[in-house]
């Protein structure tokens, strides 16, 4: 056998087989990864690589506008453009910040705390990172496309609201949602997303948000739009229309001016809200994007507090319109008597406690009774009364006619005010109820406090005979609430006709008379603080009474009820507030009468087709039908220059409450 026989060097067939099962291991292998990326996560790289081409930009629904009774818009829209950052590739992200920042004038660290804040959120998802672009933010994202592909620009409709804060604290303001809101909307809000904070916009944000739409559009490879997908349009919200009345309402904010205090109007037969004034007040325009630091900073620290709604929120004495729940109370359970008088000689002697009368220095009441102490709003007679009933019978009253809980507005963040008894005092303090307190209840001061909204409604239900109508905004409110309080027809009778008699027989809102119109009412005036402390501290303008009036008309069954509260003025509620209220009531009857074809002499004088302004207008005519005022140099605030100006509060002439 030849030797190279011996020594062949063929590949063993174990080591062959090993060798084939390796390979055909590692075809199977990658048969596996094949079928894996084209099966299993056929549908996520798919996914990935649409995003490489289409982008998916929202399209923002535009929120309903806001519109008054007679459809004239209150609340409306604007264009506007918000920047877009589109966060797919991380890397990219970061890689482009300081540019961004740079670009858009927006620190990077605020950039950083937007990334951060929404780094749960899918990468595929843009977020806002400029709600508002300016033109120079405009052009440096379309000359940037190239090198920064990942910014965009979407279209968004802003807020817009009547200049000077009209209606502001009604309406309300946008602003961006917490994060707290995002986690609980249950995905309808996004990061940068705008929804109601205040007022209308937050109590009906669900109606006036719409749904937001979606377009798509295809990219080249640096970021360019090169083609337009499916576009899913936007529902946008839906219009809402209110109650207010945008001619009642300018008459009123013109003739509060810049007067701290507030202003309401209602139709107690159906609870509508006609007008609703607070001042100050801030502009709801400067929220419709992002407040700035500098404003937030100033409207908190204001030490007026503009962002207070005090038509709602201001809890304060009522002052001498509690007297008539202290009347009504008294006819109702004829304790005392309704032939019971008093004598006022300024002052009286309670529980070895003198307690003074609003004249206490200047005059006297003499000899008052029921009708006369209303008349000239005497104290004396009412702390009797008070003393007689009891602070149970009063609270009983109060309470049944609305003082001391919400009225049911269709607004957010209400107060209920309050309405002090024995059962409150003990839960609250844990002590007695002191009588010493009925006597200061009895006339609207002491712990019984009130919101101007409360005291319409109260007063306007009285006029009713014991109809409380909820309050509302909403013009077509479905299921309006309703409290009734038997109250009897000699009783209605007998308040209504004082209430008359407070503006047309001489009482304290004498100089408000219109002719023509059964204009009643009460005036009110609060101290802030007591008799006593103000002489021991000294009569200094924090320390100035709260100047309230409530009116209606006509005197039964009326159409219309106005109170009016303005802080601090240390003027009478029928000098400082009553010309508010007749300048409105006014308005309403002077419009009433030319829908109607009704006019009059003074109303011919001017020609309403020519663009005046109705509201203005009636103003302007009320000195024409107004008496002049019991002071010979009490100034008239019914003239058309003083309502288109701001109105400053009249001197302390008058000294009738």
């Amino acid at each position: 056998m030849p030797y190279s026989f011996h020594n062949d060097n063929r590949l063993p067939q174990g080591r062959l087989a090993m060798a084939s099962y390796v390979i055909v291991g590692m075809v199977g292998v990658l048969l596996l990864g094949f079928w894996k990326l084209q099966i299993i996560d056929a549908e996520k790289y798919a996914s990935m690589a649409e995003r490489n081409r289409v982008r998916s930009i929202p399209v923002i629904a535009p929120r309903g506008r806001m519109l008054d009774r007679d459809g004239r818009v209150l609340v409306d829209n604007r264009p506007s453009f918000s920047v877009l950052l589109l966060r797919d590739d991380p890397a990219l992200v970061e890689k482009n910040l300081p540019a961004i920042a740079d670009g858009l004038n927006i620190a990077v660290e605020d950039l950083r705390d937007d990334l951060s804040t929404t780094r749960n959120l899918p990468k595929f998802q843009p977020i806002i990172i400029k709600p508002e672009a300016s033109d120079a933010d405009i052009a440096f994202i379309e000359s940037h496309r190239s090198d920064i592909p990942i910014l965009e620009m979407i279209s968004i409709s802003r807020r817009r609201y009547l200049p000077g804060g009209f209606m502001a604290h009604a309406s309300g303001y946008v602003g961006e949602v917490s994060e707290q809101q995002i986690e609980s909307s249950n995905g309808r809000f996004r990061p940068g997303d705008f929804g109601g904070k205040t007022g209308l916009e937050k109590q009906y944000n669900d109606l006036l948000m719409g749904t937001d739409g979606m377009r798509r559009i295809i990219v080249n490879s640096v970021g360019k739009e090169v083609g337009r997908l499916s576009t899913q349009e936007a529902i946008p919200g839906k219009q809402i229309q209110l109650t207010i009345d945008y001619d009642l309402q300018q008459v009123a904010e013109q003739s509060l001016g810049t007067r701290p205090g507030a202003v309401v109007a209602l139709d107690p037969r159906t609870g509508e809200v006609l007008a609703m004034v607070s001042r100050p007040t801030p502009d709801p325009n400067d929220f419709s994007v992002r407040v700035s630091n500098e404003i937030w900073k100033r409207l908190n620290d204001d030490p007026l507090h503009p962002m207070l709604n005090r038509a709602i929120q201001a809890q304060l004495a009522p002052g001498s319109v509690f007297k008539i729940i202290t009347a009504t109370a008294m006819l109702e359970d004829k304790v005392p008597p309704e032939s019971y008088t008093a004598f006022c000689p300024g002052y009286a002697t309670f529980y070895g406690r003198q307690f003074k009368c609003w004249v206490y220095g200047k005059s006297s009441h003499g000899v008052v009774n029921f009708r006369k102490a209303i008349l000239e709003s005497c104290d004396i007679f009412f702390y009797n009364v008070g003393m007689k009933l009891g602070i149970d019978r009063l609270a009983y009253y109060a309470t049944k006619m609305g003082i001391g809980h919400k009225t049911g507005i269709d607004l957010p963040s209400e107060e209920p005010g309050l309405m002090p008894s024995q059962e409150w005092v003990e839960r609250v303090f844990h002590r007695k109820w002191y009588a010493g307190e009925t006597i200061s209840v009895s006339t609207g001061q002491g712990a019984v406090t009130t919101t101007p909204l409360q005291l319409a409604r109260t007063i306007g239900g009285i006029a009713m005979g014991g109809i409380f109508k909820q309050p509302h905004l909403l013009k077509d409110a479905q299921n309006v609430g309703e409290e009734r309080f038997n109250i009897s027809e000699p009783t209605v009778q007998k308040i209504t006709d004082a209430m008359y008699g407070v503006v047309n027989d001489g009482g304290t809102g004498a100089s408000l008379k219109l002719a023509g119109v059964e204009l009643s009412g009460k005036s009110g005036t609060a101290q802030v603080i007591g008799y006593s402390a103000r002489d021991r501290v000294g009569k200094q303008k924090k320390f100035e009474d709260n100047a309230w009036f409530v009116g209606y008309a006509p005197r039964r069954n009326p159409e219309i009820v106005v109170a009016v509260l303005v802080q601090e003025s240390g003027q009478h509620g029928g000098t400082a507030s009553g010309p508010v209220v007749r300048d409105i009531i006014k308005a309403y009857y002077d419009k009433k009468n030319k829908n109607t074809g009704q006019t009059t002499v003074e109303y011919q004088r001017f020609n309403f087709d020519n663009g005046t302004n109705p509201a203005q207008a009636a103003l302007a005519v009320n000195d024409a039908q107004s008496p002049a005022p019991a002071k010979p140099d009490a100034p008239k605030l019914g003239s058309a220059a003083a309502a288109a100006a701001i109105i400053p509060s009249p001197p302390a002439k008058d000294l009738r409450r």
